[in-house]
């Protein structure tokens, strides 16, 4: 076991034989023999070895625990359920066997199996968890029931009537038990029986979070619309802390509902179960007042009362009622509350959400007002006012950020913008004085001075100001080096490399982000979103394995998160660990980097390492088969990840989320069904010819070709609706959604050539089944179909003709384009070779049977089909085409070389020296990342061009 737990698995099993010889019949050493063999990647032997010491039914830990690990390495948590009902037949007063054989069957989320143990289990030892245990198993039973009548008529109300039991006889202990009955009695809708539950003798319990009794009764009043309550008891929570938001939230809902209600306080007896209530607007407009005048006297200041004003006077304008309530000017509000807290990082965020409470004809004259209260110094004319402290800084960062939200920028000239990002970067580089003591995990205090420049920069080279991207990079590389913790630096470097065709130094940016757990189905688009597509194919590999090993220890991790619940009562986290579950197993993203995943797959190895039959069953892919739940895809990508200070109308809406996830949707469709189109080539080989009749179709081969023409109608469909789509020219804002690869793969002709290779393919099969005596008209057709697509093969290789990286008036500009064209050229090749090995498996037959017969006859003169002159010249073609795309990519190779970037005259001699070295690694990092690019693809050509060679009947 020492050795197991070293890793040292060689050892472990030579130590296992050694013990095994003295004691033939040791289970536990077989076992550890087996979890040696498992790792060292013998599986089939490691099970053998395995399932005969399970076979033997054992009952003693050591082994039984051993058995456990083993199968949970090879995941089949299944088995283990099976080990532990075998060891509870014979061991039936174990209590730990009987836990672990609960776990097991959590593990594959046999609910009403759980809930059997769990009651077998509370019967050998009366111990109220387990009693719970069988409980939350019919909760769960009821989450899993597909017939929601089911649930709410069976499952719940067993569960309830199993916890009033308890009840009754006074048997709840935990809070956990309380926390389970509020569970059950709201997901039955019994809202007031919840309510009394919560307010009564068993809520006492409830203690171990904060306000959990409160916050559990707002929720039940808020469902029984209560308002009185729900208002009574949100004044009363303010009064003890005047800082919670929610709370100021929901007294103003319920203050606006009972004014719409028209509801009055009762005469005689108490207001509400909670107390007094107010329902007037000039109520809640004292006591907002009230609140900052205690405020005042508090030690520390809080921020809540000063907003809770501003959301006042909102919600009174909203109602068209401001003016007679004199709560003051938003806008002097604003000012003051900027005096109180604008040194605080969090006082941009604050105000945010209230600027649309000023006229747009007041924001310059606002700006300039909080400007004039910052402390600034001048030190010579004409120059600069800088902070003297951090407080000083904090407070003009917020000023600058404010000014950028509320459009100033925006509103400039090409030159004042180049003169604030002169300004900005002055401030940025000063702001660094103030963090020299600064540890390399912290950011600096003037970082974003740094980014909001880089905004600037950004809105310029949308304009066509081709030098500002470059100046981005240069900057945010710089503001890297002072800060190299800044995630915001970071993930706008991936896109902009990204938006130029550089995928090279994408990789270590993102792998010093550091990405933890969930973020690789948040963030992860960033990389994989590029990385084939940029030719960079070991990257792609990389990117979509660091996702899918996420995806994949989602499915056990959860599990072990489930048992833990179980073991320490938090009863109500579980649904939640089951929705988190499904909510990743639905994602988009696991959907593409699956199908995006096996495509690189077959592109890098399929009848080049491995035959495509081959690849395609080790991936177990059939084109029957669809794993993607289109209905429920869940697009769980974080749009806002990278900050943004844009007005409304030009930052991320609601709107490009929908169309992104729709134009995200059509694209995984093309992409899944291409895969699936591939998948079904090697299932129409043919083994042996039907003797005599060629025409007697097997019905296995005739369904499969059906499967094939199913899928293309599919594709054809979706294609369609990628142009229809793609019609409505939809432009995302720089920083939101990156587009899909859709538009690039309709015009530069990849599509038509993908579809038409497809129906070639029903060509073939049609000639293979009729035979080569009376098919002229089909041998015909194949041959114009080689012809044109040799032409559109050459059409595509035409759009990849070009500079990737060309020098213009001193500035640099990429060609991301043409790099797209050239990775999308080299998988249409590939399919075409695919499809040419299929031509290729049904002509020789036939051809080796004419030679028989050429013999027999003794005729020298047996004509040749025309189809056979066909396919020679087609493939000879390809040959030829392939090889000359290899020439033009060493010439891009050359050319890439001697790209001379010193000489760059970069025209904007305002650069700083330190600046110009970070502008050289920038553009140096760029040339590298194309040359890369061109060298991976090229690589890969060549061995498709191996390939091809092996094709001449």
């Amino acid at each position: 076991a020492d050795y197991l737990d070293n890793g040292n698995n060689k050892m472990a099993i030579q130590q296992a034989d050694k013990l095994l010889k003295k004691h033939k019949d040791l289970h536990c050493a077989k076992v550890l023999k087996a979890i040696g063999l498992q790792r060292t990647g013998k599986q089939d032997e490691a099970y053998a070895l395995a399932q005969e010491v399970a076979a033997l039914e054992p009952t003693d830990d050591n082994s039984l625990q051993a058995l456990t690990i083993l199968y949970r390495e090879m995941h089949r948590p299944e088995l283990v359920t099976k080990l532990y009902e075998a060891a509870v037949k014979k061991v039936p007063n174990s209590e730990e066997y009987h836990s672990h054989l609960f776990m097991a069957y959590a593990r594959v989320g046999e609910y009403k199996k759980m809930q059997q143990a769990g009651m077998a289990l509370y019967k050998i030892v009366p111990k109220n968890p387990y009693y719970f245990w069988s409980v939350m198993s019919l909760i769960m039973q009821s989450i899993s029931a597909q017939d929601e009548n089911l649930s709410k008529t069976m499952f719940l109300p067993l569960a309830e009537r199993m916890v009033e039991k308890m009840v009754k006889e006074d048997k709840i202990e935990a809070e956990a038990e309380v926390e389970l009955y509020y569970m059950i009695l709201e997901r039955l809708e019994k809202y007031k029986e919840a309510l009394d539950v919560v307010r009564g003798k068993l809520g006492e319990k409830l203690t171990s979070e904060l306000q959990s009794r409160e916050n559990k009764c707002m929720a039940m009043y808020k469902k029984l619309h209560k308002w009185p309550e729900c208002n009574a008891l949100a004044r009363r929570l303010l009064l003890k802390n005047s800082d919670d938001w929610q709370f100021y939230i929901t007294y103003f809902d319920s203050v606006f509902q009972l004014i719409d209600e028209s509801w009055t306080p009762p005469a005689e007896e108490e207001h509400s179960l909670e107390g007094e209530v107010h329902c007037s607007i000039e109520q809640a407009v004292n006591f907002i007042e009230e609140r900052i005048t205690e405020e005042s006297k508090s030690s520390r200041p809080l921020r809540g009362p000063y907003l809770a004003k501003l959301e006042l006077i909102r919600r009174l304008r909203h109602r068209g009622c401001n003016d007679e309530y004199k709560l003051g000017d938003p806008e002097e509000l604003m000012f003051q509350y900027f005096k109180k807290f604008g040194d605080k990082p969090c006082c941009f965020t604050d105000l945010k959400v209230f600027v649309d409470l000023l006229p747009p004809s007041q924001y310059t004259k606002f700006i300039r007002q909080l400007l004039d209260v910052i402390p600034l110094t001048v030190v010579a004319e004409n120059e600069v006012a800088l902070p003297g402290d951090i407080k000083a800084l904090q407070q003009h960062l917020c000023v600058v950020q404010l000014s950028r939200l509320l459009g100033i920028y925006h509103a400039m000239e090409k030159k004042q913008k180049l003169a604030v990002v002169r300004e900005l970067m002055l401030r940025y580089r000063h702001g660094l004085e103030f963090g020299k003591s600064c540890l390399k995990t912290e950011l600096q205090f003037s970082d974003y001075y740094c980014l909001l420049a880089v905004h600037l920069l950004l809105d310029l080279w949308l304009e066509g100001e081709e030098a500002a991207v470059w100046q981005c990079l240069t900057l945010l590389e710089e503001g890297l080096s002072h800060s190299p913790s800044n995630a915001q630096f970071k993930l706008l470097l991936i896109r902009i490399y990204c938006r130029l065709g550089a995928f090279e130094p994408v990789s270590e940016l993102y792998s010093s982000l550091d990405a933890k757990h969930i973020q690789h189905d948040t963030i992860g688009y960033l990389l994989t979103r590029y990385a084939g597509s940029l030719g960079h194919y070991a990257a792609a590999s990389q990117s979509c394995n660091f996702a899918l090993r996420f995806f994949h220890s989602n499915q056990k991790d959860t599990s072990e998160y489930i048992i833990q619940a179980y073991k320490y009562g938090a009863f109500e986290k579980i649904p939640e660990f089951i929705a988190f579950r499904n909510r990743l197993n639905s994602s988009l993203h696991f959907a593409q980097v699956r199908t995006e995943r096996m495509l690189l797959d077959l592109l890098l190895e399929a009848n080049i390492s491995t035959s495509l039959e081959e690849s395609i069953k080790s991936m177990s892919l059939s084109p029957e088969e669809d794993d993607i739940p289109w209905k429920d895809l869940r697009d769980n990508r974080d749009l806002t990840v990278l900050f943004s200070w844009d007005p409304k109308d030009r930052d991320i809406s609601e709107e490009h989320r929908k169309l992104s996830l729709e134009e995200e949707t059509l694209w995984l469709r093309i992409r899944s069904l291409t895969l699936r189109l591939v998948s079904g080539l090697p299932t129409l080989g043919h083994t042996i010819q039907p003797k005599n009749s060629e025409k007697t179709a097997e019905n296995g081969v005739s369904s499969k070709i059906d499967t094939i023409r199913a899928l293309l109608q599919q594709l054809e469909a979706a294609v369609d609706s990628g142009k229809k789509f793609l019609e409505q020219k939809i432009q995302y804002p720089v920083l939101g959604p990156p587009p899909t690869r859709m538009a690039g793969f309709f015009s530069n002709g990849s599509c038509q050539c993908q579809t038409s290779l497809f129906y070639l393919v029903s060509d073939i099969y049609e000639l293979d089944t009729n035979g080569l005596e009376d098919s002229a008209e089909i041998q015909e057709r194949i041959g114009n179909s080689f012809k044109s697509l040799v032409e559109r093969l050459t059409d595509l290789f035409n759009k990849c003709k070009g500079d990737l990286i060309e020098v213009r008036d001193g500035t640099l500009k990429t060609h991301p384009n043409l790099l797209e064209n050239l990775v999308f050229f080299v998988e249409t090749i590939s399919i075409a070779l695919w499809v040419s090995s299929y031509c290729d498996s049904v002509l020789r037959p036939f051809k080796s049977n004419l030679q028989k017969k050429k013999k027999k006859k003794k005729e020298s003169s047996v004509a040749m089909p025309p189809v056979f002159t066909h396919f020679l010249d087609y493939v000879t073609e390809l040959q030829t085409l392939t090889s000359n795309v290899i020439d033009h990519i060493k010439g891009l190779e050359i050319i890439l070389t001697a790209l001379k970037l010193e000489e760059l005259s970069l025209k904007d001699t305002l650069l700083l020296q330190e600046e110009k070295k970070f502008t050289k690694t920038v553009q140096g990092k760029v040339q590298s990342s194309y040359h890369h690019s061109v060298q991976e693809i090229g690589e890969l050509l060549k061995k498709r061009l191996d390939t091809i060679k092996k094709l001449k009947i």
